[in-house]
């Protein structure tokens, strides 16, 4: 039975930290003679994180992923319906621009997309679009990644908006600050806020802020777009239902491999019986 085992990597690997998978990790295939199915458990680095690979874990906590899951299915809710664009969260997006290697970004926006794919990266020479709108949620260990080089680097992919929910905390009070960077001339420039503290959305003409220690939008009128908890609640129900699907179609998958190598070689060995038979019978 096919079977996957994870093993930390050995003490001379492993950085000299107090934790070494502080940034996530990635599941490395190493098959050896006794286990074909092995793989190790390499921590992440910050490069890592800014670019990350299909597969890698990257560690984030409760408050930003609930927010992360907010921002989705606000955005979605506002232009999936209309078909104004496809909303992407966590997909790895690969750039159409020579040495711009991948990135991760917590929510990708992107016109001119109307059918959804299962994407595991969203490549924009492939899809003819980019996103218009990204948002990244900071966290405290990774915070210089998107309040200084992702600022470079979504610029010279040509984002036309660049939202930063700034986590600015240092104990478990979490404040926030958000940092709206609009495209121009290919450069990004700092937009303020409003007088109330908000942002605009352009694409989606929603306007962001900040209550208390999450995020809210907030449509033309000054009105809140669905209410934080219920609408994270729902978002958190279709991910663990998404995950569930994923797992099913993985575990249906890997029945069928199953089957069709345990049919090959059945079909091996019946002719291998054959070629014998032939052998004793001087037919050879």
């Amino acid at each position: 039975m096919t079977h996957t085992t994870i093993h930390p990597p050995p003490a001379s690997d492993t950085p000299p930290v107090e934790d070494p998978f502080r940034y996530g990790w990635r599941l490395v295939p190493r098959p050896t003679p006794e286990d074909p199915h092995y793989f190790e458990q390499v921590p992440l680095t910050l490069e890592d994180v800014l670019h990350p690979e299909v597969g890698d874990f990257i560690v984030h906590s409760d408050r930003h992923e609930t927010d992360r899951m907010y921002l989705t299915a606000v955005l979605r809710a506002r232009l999936e319906e209309p078909g104004a664009a496809i909303v992407l969260s966590d997909v790895r997006i690969a750039w159409d621009v020579p040495d711009l290697r991948p990135h991760g970004p917590d929510v990708a926006v992107i016109p001119g997309v109307r059918e959804r794919q299962n994407w595991s990266t969203f490549d924009v020479a492939v899809e003819g679009a980019r996103p218009a709108l990204i948002i990244e949620i900071t966290s405290p260990e990774t915070r210089e990644i998107d309040l200084e080089r992702k600022v470079e680097h979504y610029a010279r992919a040509g984002v036309a908006q660049y939202v930063i929910v700034d986590d600015l905390s240092r104990g478990r009070e979490r404040r926030l600050r958000l940092l709206d960077y609009r495209l121009e001339a290919g450069k990004y420039r700092l937009h303020p806020p409003d007088a109330m503290g908000r942002v605009h959305l352009v694409i989606a003409d929603l306007w962001l802020g900040v209550e208390g220690d999450h995020v809210v939008c907030y449509d033309e009128r000054g009105k809140a777009f669905g209410d934080y908890a219920a609408v994270v609640r729902r978002a958190a129900e279709a991910e663990e239902q998404a995950q569930r699907e994923a797992e099913a179609r993985a575990a249906a998958e890997a029945q069928a491999q199953r089957e069709a190598e345990a049919r090959a070689a059945a079909e091996k060995r019946l002719r291998a019986l054959e070629e014998e038979l032939r052998r004793l019978r001087g037919e050879g």
